[in-house]
């Protein structure tokens, strides 16, 4: 079964969107050479922006091929929406496990018929506060093992200054953008396409976790050295870990609240100190308070009884004389 897709639909998104994109942005784009006109190939970019999609698309279609992604099943449960994404050949991917396996399937189908697949290898926009490639899902190393298709590493930038991400923290260089769309002044979108890597080393291996692991490294290495180049700037040698940065997040979190707990715990048992002794002091207080009262009443009964025997004494006395 060949991967299906309508020539008129594909002609109707590119007399709209083309021009539209001419107009909207500015172009700085390098490598085009480097994406084979014919043949399965693989883009594999760094994601930044949620407006980035067609401004990659833009370029890849300058570039001689027309851009089929992977996108979220959502998306196509939007009615134009769908129709356009359905009638382009856009592939839907699945949270589910089984339906996950099926567009694996429908894109290793669509390379053997000589598509241009567009992959974001991280997966989401980039977390890194300073706009950096993350550490990327293995997905695109197993395509690409599997059928033989050429990745081409692309970097963009640009489009977070259109349209910055939502998600993610407010830190860094992530934190100085401002929300929201923003068309004026026109935005200069860079774009770069390295050589096709090479991946020949890992050819023949069993697709365990470390062979897929390292072939995703060395995509996303290519991918933001070519970032560097745009920005010029050096790339950090270690990409951001979204997974260990979660991890490290919620190990925080809990040390905080443990802490937390702790210090409430302490609190509270000096407190319960403070109380027992407050008690203590008032037993002992209202003790030493009855023995006083105590005392003074033994006196008088001594007096009494003292002044009684000598009235007996005389008594007794004036009897004998």
């Amino acid at each position: 079964m060949s991967h299906e897709y309508s020539p008129a639909w594909r002609k109707l998104t590119i007399v709209i969107l083309r021009p539209l994109l001419y107009g909207l942005l500015k172009r700085d784009w390098r490598g085009q050479r480097n994406v084979p006109r014919d043949g399965g190939v693989i883009i594999a970019a760094n994601h930044i922006s949620e407006s980035d999609p067609l401004a990659l698309a833009h370029f890849v279609y300058e570039a001689g091929r027309y851009p089929v992604y992977l996108a979220k099943s959502t998306l196509f449960d939007v009615k134009i929406l769908k129709a356009v994404l359905r009638g382009t050949g856009q592939i839907p991917v699945y949270r589910d496990r089984a339906d996950a396996a099926l567009a694996l399937r429908d894109a290793e189908q669509a390379l053997r018929d000589g598509e241009c697949l567009m992959f974001y290898p991280e997966g989401s926009c980039t977390r890194d506060p300073e706009l950096w490639p993350m550490t990327g899902q293995t997905g695109v190393a197993r395509m690409a093992l599997k059928t033989g298709a050429k990745v081409v590493p692309v970097a963009s930038w640009g489009a977070h200054e259109l349209l910055p991400y939502k998600k993610g923290g407010q830190s860094g260089l992530r934190g100085r953008l401002k929300k929201g769309f923003h068309p004026f002044p026109r935005k200069t979108m860079k774009v770069i396409a390295g050589p096709p890597l090479d991946l020949s080393r890992f050819e023949g291996e069993p697709l365990t976790r470390t062979v897929l692991r390292e072939a995703t490294d060395e995509i996303m290495r290519a991918i933001a050295d070519l970032l560097g180049e745009l920005r010029e700037q050096e790339a950090p040698k270690e990409l951001y870990d979204h997974h260990k940065a979660q991890e490290e997040r919620r190990r925080l979190l809990a040390k905080a609240e443990a802490d937390a707990k702790a210090e409430a715990d302490a609190v509270k048992a000096e407190a319960d100190a403070a109380k027992a002794e407050a008690a203590k002091a008032e037993a002992d207080a209202k003790a030493r308070t009855g023995q006083a009262v105590q005392a003074p009443g033994a006196e008088l009964g001594e007096g009494l009884g003292s002044h009684q025997g000598r009235q007996n004494d005389g008594t007794e006395s004036g009897a004998t004389s």
